[in-house]
């Protein structure tokens, strides 16, 4: 201050940032204080009175804007040098009353200013309330729909804690809130379609749980409402003989003598419920649709004796538990016969992508499994570098996590070849459709006791039926043949991968 920026100069023309002040002393448009400045400002280059003037006219002019703090803020509304002067008065007003004033929307940057001020997308101004968001959904995913609120406006929430649930086409994705406060309001409603950044719901740190407020208010009206209703019944009583009579003659008029007796009687609409698809339900009827129109599809069938298998599984499932810390299922077999079948015949393990054929050096199994919001098929990946031990964990992983429904979209992608075990639901026989991209799915069923010729004998073993679906256009028979073979030779001799034969 005692610098130069404020001091009174002797010509009457001040040149200051490029700005020309003319008038004989007038003040600079751009830097108006409200009212004419007695005398001119001077600039740092220019020569100041003595030291005695400088600090009484340094002092009026600061007691001056601590007074007339309105008009002195007017001129940070001048916008091509804004921030050149809120620096200049952030020196000179002190923290207090008048400076509180000083607030962005108010005063500082109004809305139609280039200098805006943004803050992080979930956090208000003041801090206090904070936004929560759709978060990113994966690089396939645009969009999706607000399936369910799993708290309330007024519940109290930490931090991180899911709010709501967002469900797309391939997995379902928690909304969490920022900060730990309560929820004031929900921005979004139930069925919404949303996008990563859509504001969901207002968290605010100060509001306080609205149990205790709800909790009157809804015992009050159930006290009152009995005399009312006691009141009610008195006049509606007295009024029954005069109003309902003429009603009554006019009852017998409805429609049952218009119906035939051949026309079929279909059941009233009041026992039907209409919801909306959910995303993921109409997205596999989307891929199955496509997948048949698409795909010339074949199946093939065989039938395999489980008796090794099962007897391999009985007499080294304790010892693999205790080494492994997972049991050993039938799975872990089927996905290695799977993988010595894509060997011996890769053409299983190709696809058609338009008029080329591509070969896929690698191994990538999708295990198709069921959950309660849809069919899901994660990957395990390279399975063919895998052993029984190290499959059965991946397939536990990723069936615990399709149950919770926490499957990410990079572990439901891709895949070269697709086994879906139908036979935990009692399944005895069917036909697979294949998942596109892949060109092949192989179909288990359930293990029962038939009778089968052995060694010239009859007896009684445990079978079971496989199918293979298989893109005829590029698959054929042969092929197809030779590799259900080999799965149904490697499970019902398992020491066949021991030996490579």
């Amino acid at each position: 201050l005692l610098r130069g920026t404020f001091l009174p100069a002797p010509g009457p023309q001040v040149r200051q940032r490029g700005r020309t002040n003319r008038g004989g002393g007038g003040p600079n448009p751009s830097f108006s204080l409200g009212q004419p400045a007695k005398p001119p400002f001077l600039l740092p280059h220019d020569s100041p009175p003595d030291a005695a003037a400088a600090g009484e006219m340094a002092s009026r002019i600061a007691s001056r804007l601590l007074r007339r703090s309105s008009p002195t803020l007017g001129l940070l509304r001048s916008y091509t040098h804004v921030r050149n002067y809120s620096s200049q008065l952030s020196g000179l007003i002190p923290v207090g009353p008048q400076s509180s004033k000083l607030t962005r929307r108010n005063n500082y940057f109004p809305n139609a200013s280039p200098y805006q001020l943004w803050s992080r997308s979930f956090a208000s101004d003041n801090g206090d309330k904070f936004e929560a968001v759709v978060p990113f959904m994966g690089e396939s995913v645009t969009d999706g729909t607000l399936a369910n609120f799993l708290k309330k406006p007024g519940d109290r929430v930490e931090a991180d804690e899911a709010i709501a649930q967002i469900e797309t086409d391939k997995v379902t994705i928690d909304v969490s809130s920022p900060e730990a406060g309560v929820i004031e309001k929900f921005i979004a409603s139930e069925g919404d379609t949303v996008t990563p950044g859509t504001i969901v719901a207002i968290v605010s740190k100060s509001a306080a749980p609205a149990e205790t407020h709800v909790a009157p208010s809804e015992e009050a009206p159930q006290k009152e409402s009995p005399p009312v209703k006691a009141e009610e019944k008195s006049p509606k009583a007295e009024e029954k003989p005069t109003k309902v009579e003429p009603p009554k003659k006019q009852a017998p008029k409805p429609t049952p003598s218009k119906t035939s007796p051949t026309e079929p009687q279909l059941p009233p609409k009041e026992r039907e419920r209409r919801v909306p698809m959910p995303r993921l339900r109409k997205r596999i009827a989307n891929r199955l649709k496509d997948s048949q129109n698409t795909f010339a599809m074949l199946t093939t069938f065989n039938e395999v004796d489980m008796t090794n298998l099962m007897k391999l599984r009985s007499d080294y499932k304790d010892e693999f538990v205790k080494k492994h810390g997972v049991k050993l299922g039938l799975m872990s077999c089927f996905v290695k016969a799977a993988v010595s079948g894509l060997q011996n015949q890769p053409i299983v393990n190709a696809v058609i992508d338009g008029d080329d054929i591509i070969y896929r050096d690698y191994v990538d199994v999708s295990v198709a499994v069921g959950t309660s919001k849809g069919l899901v098929v994660p990957v395990i990946r390279d399975a063919d570098t895998m052993n029984f031990a190290d499959i059965e964990k991946g397939i536990n992983n990723l069936a615990k996590k399709a149950t919770e429904g926490a499957l990410s979209i990079d572990e439901m992608a891709g895949g070269t070849f697709t086994i879906s075990n139908g036979g935990v639901y009692g399944s005895l026989i069917s036909t697979p459709i294949i998942n596109p991209p892949q060109s092949a799915i192989l179909g288990m069923h359930s293990i029962v006791q038939r009778p089968v010729v052995v060694d010239g004998s009859i007896l009684a073993r445990p079978m079971m039926y496989l199918a293979l679906t298989y893109d005829h256009r590029l698959i054929d028979g042969r092929e197809a043949v030779y590799f259900l073979r080999r799965i149904k030779d490697v499970v019902e001799d398992p020491r066949r991968l021991l030996l490579d034969i």
